[in-house]
């Protein structure tokens, strides 16, 4: 790129003129001045295609890993032992099979990009390894999300790094997790690591949702020798069922929203919380938690968001009425009212061992409940934002911690174990082609043929779309200088 020498002149914004030189050339290289912008605010001298692209991002999360072979890479010419009860269908775009669980989702994969060779050396069940920069991961760390070891969530940064620039308290949170705060609605052991906020410490947590509802439809899972039945939210919930914000900065006296009286409307609750929430917050030691949490009971945006009654049926239906159908179109309504990072977790429910990991009862689960749930809800999703005009400025990404096991283990209704040599990932929206596949896998979908892609990359990826540089540098505890993704390249073939 053009660069014009000679001593710097530093303008009153803080760009030098040497700067503005530089950025009169930038329309060379197919950035306009405000990706150059970004990119000299976020530390990254030479911003790809579509850097910042994306204005806001949704993250759906499917814990436990899906099969790449039942869902997005399915082998119809391969051993039964090995394509398992599901056949393959065409989808518009040309070429491209997937599993025949997901008709929805055919008619709609030309506003996706599949990412088919996703690799890395880690079968655990490691959210903080797929979510955040942190190089290598032990199975240890999977069960202790306040290790000193960890690094920050990937909605934890863009927070710390939006903080920077807007450091006045937003009217929805930039960081959000619903429906519940991660692994907090299972049975047995402690919460899982993953999306907290790392070295950066707590007050980055997500802000997370809470969910307020009746699930409408009876399960069975099994677990080694354990079985759970009762009624399952990712498979039904009331249309009344809704969402709400859980504890904004657990206050001296215990006040939190989600203690509220729940048969109030949500409106309501905000309205009748203010008094006492904010004279408990004046006595929290915790600023920015207190200055999130004031600005959010005063955010008439926020309470708008959270109203699912304001959505028609239709739209209410396309999205599916389960738990996960209602958690993506409410964060959808975050994004559209402003928000910035919403995860939306697919997570164990009454059983350990459950969501995606389907090492017992895989093919009644994936029949039942897992495809039929994630065939509705992303196309309806994906159709949503693109006529909104939304779709172009939010990033969509459907993540998992790994894939499964080519191979059927049987018994227990077949079963597939952990497997992270090769397996699928969903990309779309905020400057993501549409109707392209990256990566070919094996006969088998064992491994990587073609294009291995790392984690890491996805997160660099993820970056760079929002306008953040992925070799920007934060600060640990011990005030080191670590990389966001040291070891991360941009998919400039994932964009277009």
């Amino acid at each position: 790129m053009l660069r014009v020498l000679g001593s710097p002149k530093r303008l009153c914004d803080g760009l030098t003129r040497r700067d503005l030189l530089h950025a009169g050339a930038v329309g060379l290289f197919g950035l306009n001045l405000t990706e150059w912008a970004s990119a000299k605010v976020n530390g990254l001298s030479r911003p790809g295609p579509h850097f910042g692209r994306a204005r806001a991002c949704i993250l759906i999360y499917l814990y436990g890993a899906p099969s790449q072979l039942e869902t997005f890479d399915p082998k119809p010419d391969a051993p039964q032992d090995i394509r398992g009860e599901f056949g393959s269908i065409e989808t518009n775009v040309a070429g491209l099979q997937i599993c025949e669980g997901l008709p929805r989702l055919a008619r709609v994969m030309d506003k996706f990009t599949v990412l088919r060779t996703v690799t890395h050396p880690y079968p655990i069940h490691g959210v903080a390894f797929a979510t955040t920069g942190i190089p290598t991961m032990e199975l240890a760390m999977e069960l202790s999300p306040r290790d000193a070891r960890h690094w920050p969530f990937i909605g934890s940064v863009v927070d710390h790094l939006d903080e920077r620039t807007q450091p006045a308290p937003p009217p929805l949170p930039r960081n959000l997790v619903l429906p519940w705060s991660f692994s907090s609605r299972r049975v047995g052991e402690v919460a899982r690591a993953g999306p907290y906020g790392g070295f950066l410490g707590p007050k980055y947590d997500p802000v997370s949702a809470e969910f307020v509802g009746q699930a409408t439809v009876r399960a069975r899972k099994t677990l080694q020798e354990q079985v759970w039945e009762d009624v399952e939210p990712y498979r039904g919930i009331t249309r009344e069922s809704r969402f709400e914000l859980s504890a904004l900065s657990q206050p001296s006296d215990g006040l939190t929203l989600d203690r509220l009286d729940r048969r109030r409307s949500l409106l309501e609750q905000f309205d009748q919380a203010r008094p006492d929430l904010e004279r408990s917050l004046e006595q929290s030691g915790h600023a920015r938690n207190q200055a999130l949490a004031y600005s959010l009971i005063h955010s008439d945006r926020l309470r708008r968001a959270f109203d699912l009654g304001a959505e028609p049926d239709s739209t209410r239906d396309l999205y599916g009425m389960t738990l996960l159908g209602q958690a993506c179109l409410t964060a959808r309504r975050l994004i559209e009212h402003g928000g910035r990072f919403v995860t939306v977790f697919w997570d164990e429910y009454g059983l350990a061992g459950t969501g995606w990991d389907t090492h017992w009862d895989h093919y009644p689960r994936m029949r039942d409940e897992l495809l039929p749930a994630l065939d509705t809800t992303l196309s309806g999703l994906l159709i949503d934002l693109d006529r909104r005009g939304l779709l172009d400025e939010t990033l969509v990404l459907v993540l998992s911690e790994h894939g499964r096991t080519p191979k059927i283990t049987p018994g227990q209704n077949g079963g597939r174990d952990h497997w992270s040599r090769c397996y699928s990932v969903l990309m779309a929206g905020g400057g993501v082609a549409r109707g392209r596949v990256i990566g070919r896998s094996d006969k088998i979908a064992s491994d990587p043929v073609e294009r291995p892609i790392s984690p890491k990359d996805i997160l660099a990826t993820t970056y760079h779309l929002l306008g953040i540089d992925p070799q920007t540098e934060l600060r640990d505890k011990q005030d080191r200088p670590l990389t966001l993704t040291p070891t991360g390249q941009v998919l400039f073939d994932a964009l277009g």
